[in-house]
C-alpha cells in the first residue's frame, strides 16, 4: 500500500468512527437540552408524511416535508426563552431535519467533508484543467460537462466511484486537481413555514418578458390573489410542482386583493429547485435557475433558501450579479448563534432579516455576513394552496416584501432612504414595508 492508498483507508477509517458516534452523540446531546425542542419547532408529522403513517411517493414529501422543518411553527413563547435555550432548540431543530432527511433518503443524501447535507456521490468542479480531467477519469470517476445557461460558467460534474463516501473523494479530488474549485453539491433549506397543504394546480398566466420578478424556490400554485404573469420551470426531478412555501413568498412579492404583495401584479419568473427530488434545493439546481433567471432578464431574484458557503455557488452569484441582476435571501431562522447563512453572505446578494408586529428582531433569526434590510416575518397573511391564505412566520417571508420593494422603488439606494431605523444593530438600513402583513 503507497502512502497515498494509506492516507485514503486512514481518513475512512475516521470517517466511519466519526459517523458512528458523533453524529448520534450530538444529535442525542442537543434534543436532551432542549427536552421541549420536538413540541416548539417539529409538530407531529401528519399521515403520509415524513416520519407519520405509511409513505407514499417522494411527491407527497418533497418539498412538503422541507416547508414544515425549514422553520417555526408554533412560535409561542420563544421571545420568552433565554439566548442559551432558544440556540439550543434551534439547533437541535436544524440536527433533527437534516437527520430526518439522511434517515428517509440517505440514498440520495450524504453529508460532505464539512458535515453539511449533499447531494450523494456528486462532485461539482470548475477550472480544472485537461490534465487533472483526464487524471480524474483514470481514478474511475463519471465526468459530465455542463454548460450553464446565461452565466458562461463551465461545470465538470464528477460521480463519485462506487464504494467510496463524498467526503473521502472530495479530498482526493482536491489533491489531484489543486488549481480548481471543486464542493459538494449541497443543499439548501426554505427559511421559514408556511402550512402544509394539498396538492394544487400549478400557476401559470401566459408569458413573461424581460424585467420581471424572479423566484428560486418550490413551484407556486395557481392563486387568486396571483393575477399577474406566472412562467415557472424545474430544474429538478418532478419540477415544477406547487408547494406551500414557494406560494406563500410569491404572494409576498406580486399577490393582490386579499393576500397584497409589495409589488401587486408584478410578472414572476418561478424556477422550482425541489420538485418531488429528496435532494432537492441543491446548489447546482440554484446556479442553474440562476443562469436562465439572467438569460431571461430578470430584475431581482428572490431566494428565501439557507445553507453553506459553496464555491460553485458563490462563483454564479458573482456572475449574475455582473450582469445586472439584484439578488434578494433571507438570513434563515437557526438563530444568532448560527454560523453565517449562505447565499444570504455572499458580498453580493441583499441580506434581508425579519422583525415581528412590535418591530422586534424575530428571536430566531438567524444571521449573515452582513444584514442589508429588516421587513416583516411575523404576525402576517400570505397565499395558501387552497386558495385561501394563512399565518407564516420566517424570514423568508421578509425577503420577499424588500425584492417587491426593489420591484417598484428601483434601487438599494431609494431603499435605505425609505427604510426605518431599526431599535439597536441588526437591521441593517432599517425595517421596509412595516404595513405589509395581510391581517386585515
Amino acid at each position: 500500500m503507497d502512502d497515498f492508498d494509506a492516507e485514503k483507508a486512514g481518513d475512512d477509517r475516521r470517517e466511519e468512527t466519526e459517523m458512528r458516534w458523533t453524529r448520534p452523540l450530538l444529535i442525542a446531546g442537543l434534543w436532551l437540552a432542549a427536552p421541549a425542542a420536538q413540541a416548539q419547532l417539529l409538530p407531529a408529522p401528519a399521515a403520509g408524511t415524513l416520519g407519520g403513517g405509511a409513505l407514499g411517493g417522494v411527491g407527497q414529501i418533497v418539498p412538503d416535508t422541507l416547508d414544515r422543518l425549514g422553520g417555526i411553527v408554533d412560535q409561542s413563547g420563544l421571545d420568552r426563552l433565554s439566548p442559551a435555550r432558544l440556540a439550543d432548540r434551534l439547533a437541535a431543530a436544524r440536527t433533527a431535519r437534516i437527520d430526518a432527511l439522511l434517515r428517509q433518503h440517505g440514498d440520495a443524501v450524504e453529508l460532505d467533508d464539512r458535515r453539511e447535507p449533499a447531494r450523494r456521490g456528486i462532485i461539482l468542479l470548475t477550472g480544472a484543467d485537461a490534465a487533472a480531467i483526464e487524471t480524474l477519469r483514470a481514478a474511475g470517476y463519471g465526468l459530465e460537462r455542463i454548460e450553464a445557461e446565461g452565466i458562461d460558467m463551465a461545470i465538470t460534474r464528477l460521480t463519485v466511484p462506487d464504494g467510496q463516501s463524498l467526503a473521502r473523494a472530495l479530498r482526493s479530488v482536491r489533491k489531484i486537481a489543486p488549481k480548481a474549485q471543486a464542493s459538494a453539491d449541497n443543499l439548501y433549506f426554505p427559511s421559514g413555514a408556511a402550512a402544509e397543504g394539498r396538492s394544487a394546480t400549478l400557476a401559470g398566466h401566459g408569458s413573461v418578458g424581460r424585467g420581471a420578478a424572479g423566484l428560486i424556490d418550490g413551484g407556486v400554485a395557481a392563486h387568486p390573489a396571483l393575477a399577474g404573469a406566472i412562467e415557472q420551470r424545474g430544474f429538478v426531478a418532478g419540477a415544477p410542482r406547487a408547494s406551500a412555501h414557494g406560494t406563500a413568498v410569491a404572494s409576498l412579492i406580486g399577490g393582490s386583493g386579499r393576500v397584497k404583495g409589495a409589488a401587486p401584479g408584478t410578472p414572476l419568473l418561478v424556477a422550482d429547485v425541489y420538485g418531488d427530488d429528496p435532494a432537492g434545493g441543491s446548489s447546482f439546481a440554484i446556479v442553474r435557475a440562476l443562469g436562465w433567471m439572467a438569460a431571461r432578464g430578470a430584475k431581482v431574484v428572490t431566494i428565501s433558501l439557507v445553507g453553506p458557503d459553496n464555491p460553485l455557488l458563490a462563483g454564479a452569484i458573482r456572475l449574475v450579479r455582473d450582469k445586472g441582476v439584484m439578488l434578494v435571501a433571507a438570513v434563515g431562522n437557526d438563530g444568532p448563534a448560527a454560523p453565517p447563512a449562505f447565499p444570504a453572505s455572499y458580498p453580493q446578494v441583499i441580506a434581508v432579516t425579519g422583525v415581528d408586529g412590535r418591530g422586534r428582531l424575530l428571536p430566531e433569526a438567524g444571521r449573515a455576513v452582513h444584514v442589508d434590510f429588516a421587513a416583516p416575518g411575523a404576525e402576517m397573511m400570505a397565499a395558501d394552496m387552497a386558495g385561501g391564505r394563512d399565518k407564516v412566520r420566517g424570514t423568508s417571508f421578509a425577503a420577499p416584501l424588500v425584492a417587491g420593494r426593489l420591484m417598484a422603488g428601483g434601487s438599494v439606494e431609494a431603499l435605505r432612504r425609505e427604510a426605518k431605523p431599526g431599535r439597536g444593530k441588526g437591521y441593517g438600513a432599517g425595517i421596509l414595508c412595516e404595513t405589509c402583513r395581510n391581517m386585515d
